[in-house]
């Protein structure tokens, strides 16, 4: 799919196969790369598809998520500390997407997932975290990533009761918003949470 979308992009000037190609590279990136070469790679070709179709539609949020998320998952797979000059930048994106729709749950999870990478003295903050992820909760509870995150924050917090609450409820979905990334993703790491905090 990865292949065909960028093939198919260059011929046509429409923002949606530009941001498909931006969605599948960040798919592509975190689930089928095995090194991290192959991951910058596939992060960076995502970064370029979302600025090529923001370029044709300038006010479409899913455009302005896609170049966040690539940014993100770029920047955190350098690694944090080495990637913080991407923060400001990475924070407008966030910003005009919520400003364009600020219904996106997505939005939500990666403004809290920021939050709770950067470390406190260089501007994240783990009630910032909570307050993005909670938002994102009221627009779509069955957004699981949310609630994984949440729990994380939790943890961290020393709030292990209510951590273990939100991975519970994480398990216990019954109509996650994202079936797919729900079995593959979430569920398996509440699992793996639930068991490292214990009993």
């Amino acid at each position: 799919m990865r292949d065909g979308l960028a093939q198919a992009a260059p011929a046509e000037a429409d923002p949606e196969t530009w941001t498909a190609l931006a969605r599948v590279c960040f798919i592509w990136g975190d689930v089928r790369a095995t090194t991290p070469e192959q991951k910058l790679a596939a992060y960076e070709q995502g970064q370029n598809a979302a600025r090529r179709a923001i370029e044709l539609a300038p006010r479409s949020a899913m455009a302005h998520l896609f170049y966040g998320i690539n940014l993100g998952r770029w920047g955190q797979t350098r690694g944090v500390l080495r990637s913080l000059f991407l923060l400001p930048e990475l924070r407008e994106t966030i910003r005009q997407t919520l400003e364009l729709d600020p219904r996106l749950p997505a939005a939500y999870a990666l403004a809290g997932n920021v939050d709770y990478e950067v470390p406190g003295f260089l501007g994240g903050s783990l009630d910032g975290a909570e307050r993005s992820f909670r938002k994102g909760l009221e627009v779509d509870a069955h957004f699981t990533p949310l609630r994984v995150g949440l729990a994380k924050v939790l943890r961290k917090q020393g709030r292990t009761t209510e951590a273990q609450q939100e991975l519970r409820a994480v398990l216990d979905e019954t109509a996650p918003a994202n079936p797919a990334e729900w079995s593959m993703r979430d569920a398996p790491e509440a699992r793996a949470l639930l068991q490292a905090i214990g009993p």
